[in-house]
């Protein structure tokens, strides 16, 4: 290694380092010659430790200088002590030439144990790692000092497995690890998430008596945190005799990256009831759980808090206000925060673009981006995913086009995470084969990559290609994990194959993989919507079984199954569980309680859940209607309906569906014309063919003539259940004369929808043959037609159809009751026979019949 030459700096007269006095003229002893000389080496070395202490490296180097000048043999404990100092000033040029200097001296001292320590020393704090492991291994005698540097390095630049192997290595070898050590030690276990490890690294802890240790017991808390083990990190945070800002907020961070943003704030709260000083990072964390909570009044409290203390200021403040006022909607608070800063950097510039693409605020996104290059900053990777992403989810292919175009003109296709996102919007914009085409021309496919493609064809339900990419991947050696088989799982279920799905899961098990929330929530969802009603709820309890909680989304999945099954028991149960363990009973969750209760028949529970709700969204208010309108309760409809106007809300076409549906069931037909005028004129919704059928059922209700104008009016082809209400007219009418549509005079016929010369016979049988065009299996269909010729006392053409029905197989279908004991619902049809108990229920109804006979007044 190379010695470059120390500057020299004339020093100070009245140091206590000056030169020494000219040699005088009488004679000295030897003896005393040897004592002033070393009591003068003292006096030196102490002078350099004292200036490397206090940061005067040069200074330093120029007392070596001097000391070398006058032939005073340096002592390691010199070269230590500036070794020491180029540690506290981080100054690796200067630590490089004492280190060549030491060298040049020979092997004695550099094979000293206190100089081999200091070099190894030295170059970890430096961040050297090729250096201080080369010389870490070379070293005749490890010590404490050595292996706490080395561990330390490996931790700080990210090579967390070699960090536990060097803390086991340690171990083995003899020594005990410090409280220097163990923080280290587990801030690898955290990043890892190997709570194993870290629990006997607490063990260790707990033995040496380190618990007691502020900075080891953060470490703790940050560890478990950090391995989702809130409630061990919540254990070491009570249990601690000392708390500092660093475990405050290890604590905050904890609950914030584990989604419990809640306890996080109520964390800060007891943090400022203590009288703590809140840091930087104590109110990025804040704000971010204000954020994620969309707490826009705490996270004004805590912006206040920020400014009081002084720590509104930088970049890194500036961003998570931004963030914060964007996902509260607060554009114009999250541009004056933005404008404030006053050297943006790119994450500053991404937040405000990402905050205008939340908002779909697709030209001030350009504008911005035209404004961010005009300060010569480059799009990275995160600008880039953004955009693609939101693209994506607004399904905005010429945006995404566009970004795609600048992402090859930046050579950032080689980014995976910018390659995934690309695959991301194409697949969200029905686009799968170019999504197919980024995915294949990108040369690195990491596991978010395959995964990305793999959910692409899990949405559209493309089991086959989602099956062969599952297996390309594994040949291509990256394992799958997880979320690999929910995707597989997921297209199983939407292509309706439900074996292969539950075959999946249980071939993900066997691997070794345990099913996630999400997986399970899937499995619900996904057996609910193919009909295996019972499955699902076993599934259900399978998750609980395994220690997986349930959130708002899996619970909403098994109440839907409740509602299909129509177990009011069940669904009392879920609720129950929803209050026992105090989750958040959210609009979504609300609006599926009130469901499942109003499809239960117990339409009293659905209004008590809907009352519960302060703020009450249009989807709970249509659910409630919906409700109302399955009760045939027309009075509780309207009201609602007038409800969900003065709170503000504007009917959309569900809502309109249910109040035109229960005004049909009734025969309302004043308020169900009058709503569905207001409809197309105040509201500007336009009318689906389910509106246009309840209006023509409702017109059914008046005879021939209305109905058959409505729908000729109409801008669609009548369906099936249109054409079932004009024979439902038809049926109501026996009599030998009605208006013709076209002439409006009084005949013996009945009107034709197109023609208007057909007979009231003839209308029943072109209503017939286009019906059973449209829908030539329905046996409801044939009742319809068959009861209309009944309703017009022609037996024979209703003796003919039911011979027809025979002869083409088909059957009414028959209506069904159930009845639930304990966790068995039993269900029965009319001149049902399957039952095991069969005689005695047969036996037990015709007592009932005598009863009620007997009981008959004469």
């Amino acid at each position: 290694m190379a010695c470059l030459r120390f500057p020299v700096i004339p020093l100070n007269h009245t140091s206590p380092v000056s030169k020494s006095p000219r040699p005088q003229t009488h004679l000295i002893k030897p003896q005393d010659n040897e004592k002033h000389h070393q009591i003068l080496y003292n006096s030196y070395f102490k002078h350099i430790s004292s200036v490397c202490k206090e940061g005067k490296l040069q200074d330093a180097v120029n007392i070596l200088f001097e000391l070398e000048s006058q032939d005073f043999e340096i002592g390691a404990n010199v070269y230590g002590d500036l070794l020491q100092g180029c540690v506290y000033e981080r100054n690796l040029s200067l630590g490089k030439q004492i280190h060549s200097r030491v060298i040049k001296k020979g092997e004695s001292l550099v094979k000293n144990e206190y100089i081999e320590t200091k070099l190894v020393v030295f170059y970890a704090k430096c961040d050297c790692l090729d250096v201080a492991s080369s010389l870490f291994r070379r070293l005749d005698q490890k010590n404490v000092f050595s292996w706490a540097a080395i561990i330390g390095l490996y931790c700080r630049m990210g090579y967390l497995q070699n960090t536990l192997l060097g803390f086991c290595a340690m171990i083995e070898n003899g020594f005990e690890a410090d409280n220097f050590v163990v923080p280290n030690v587990l801030k690898a276990c955290g990043g890892l998430s190997f709570i194993e490890f870290g629990k006997g690294v607490h063990g260790h802890v707990v033995k040496k008596g380190f618990e007691g240790c502020v900075f080891v017991a953060s470490s703790l808390v940050d560890m478990y945190g950090k391995c989702g083990a809130l409630e061990d990190a919540r254990k070491v945070f009570d249990n601690m005799p000392e708390r500092n800002v660093v475990t405050w907020n290890s604590m905050m961070v904890a609950y914030a990256q584990n989604g419990m943003h809640e306890e996080a704030i109520r964390v800060f709260h007891d943090m400022r009831t203590e009288g703590i000083q809140p840091t930087v990072v104590t109110m990025v964390t804040f704000l971010s759980a204000s954020a994620n909570l969309y707490a826009l009044e705490e996270g004004k409290q805590g912006h206040a808090i920020a400014i009081s203390t002084g720590l509104d200021s930088g970049n890194i403040m500036g961003t998570s206000l931004i963030n914060l006022y964007s996902k509260s909607g607060l554009i114009e608070d999250a541009e004056k925060i933005f404008n404030k800063i006053l050297n943006k950097d790119t994450v500053a510039w991404n937040l405000m673009i990402s905050c205008y693409l939340h908002n779909n605020q697709i030209q001030k996104t350009i504008n911005l981006c035209h404004k961010m290059l005009s300060q010569r900053l480059k799009f990275d990777s995160v600008t880039m995913t953004s955009i693609t992403t939101s693209a994506g989810n607004t399904q905005n292919l010429k945006l995404g086009k566009s970004a795609h175009c600048h992402i090859i003109r930046t050579n950032l296709m080689s980014d995976v995470a910018v390659s995934s996102s690309l695959v991301d919007m194409y697949a969200k914009c029905n686009k799968i084969h170019d999504a197919r085409t980024v995915f294949s021309l990108t040369g690195t496919k990491d596991l978010v990559l395959w995964n990305t493609l793999l959910a692409a064809y899990a949405e559209i339900g493309s089991s086959g290609e989602a099956l062969n990419l599952f297996y390309k991947m594994q040949l291509e050696g990256v394992p799958p994990n997880t979320e690999s088989w929910n995707s597989i799982i997921l297209a199983f279920l939407k292509n309706g194959q439900v074996k292969e799905a539950m075959d999946s899961f249980s071939e993900m098990k066997s691997s070794g993989l345990e099913g996630s929330l999400v997986t399970y929530t899937i499995l619900i969802f996904g057996l609910v919507q193919n009909g295996f009603v019972d499955q699902s709820i076993s599934i259900f309890q399978e998750m609980q079984e395994n220690g997986i909680k349930p959130n708002n989304i899996s619970i909403v999945g098994v109440l839907s199954a409740c509602k299909t099954r129509a177990s009011l028991q069940l669904g009392r149960a879920i609720h129950g569980y929803v209050l026992r363990h105090e989750m958040d009973i959210n609009v979504i969750l609300a609006t599926s309680l009130v469901d499942m209760y109003a499809k239960c028949g117990s339409i009293d529970y659905a209004r008590k859940v809907f009352d519960m709700i302060v703020v009450k969204g249009l989807p709970l208010y249509n659910a409630m209607i919906s409700g109302y309108a399955l009760h045939g309760c027309a009075v509780e409809v309207i009201a609602v309906f007038r409800e969900l106007q003065n709170d503000g809300f504007d009917p959309d076409e569900i809502t309109f569906t249910s109040v035109l549906s229960v005004c049909r069931h009734c025969g309302l037909v004043n308020e169900g014309l009058g709503i569905f005028v207001d409809m197309i004129r105040k509201y500007g919704v336009k009318p689906s063919m389910e509106h246009f059928g309840c209006v023509a059922s409702l017109l059914s209700k008046c005879g021939n003539d209305e109905v058959f104008q409505f729908v000729k009016c109409m801008r669609f082809e009548p369906d099936s259940h249109i054409l079932g209400s004009l024979l439902e007219s038809c049926r109501g009418t026996r009599t030998d004369t009605d208006t013709d549509i076209g002439t409006g005079t009084e005949t013996n016929t009945d009107t034709d929808i197109e023609t208007g010369t057909e007979t009231n016979t003839d209308s029943v049988k072109y209503l017939m043959e286009n019906l059973m065009k449209i829908d030539p299996g329905n046996s409801g269909n044939y009742v319809a037609v068959s009861n209309a010729y009944a309703g017009k006392g022609m037996w024979n053409e209703v003796s003919e159809l039911r011979n027809l029905m025979r002869e083409k197989g088909i059957k009414k279908s028959p209506g069904c009751s159930w009845i639930q004991i304990g966790k068995e619902v039993h269900v029965f049809v009319a001149n049902d026979r399957s039952h095991s108990r069969t005689d005695e229920i047969y036996s037990t109804l015709a007592l009932l019949r005598k009863e009620m006979l007997g009981n008959r007044d004469p």
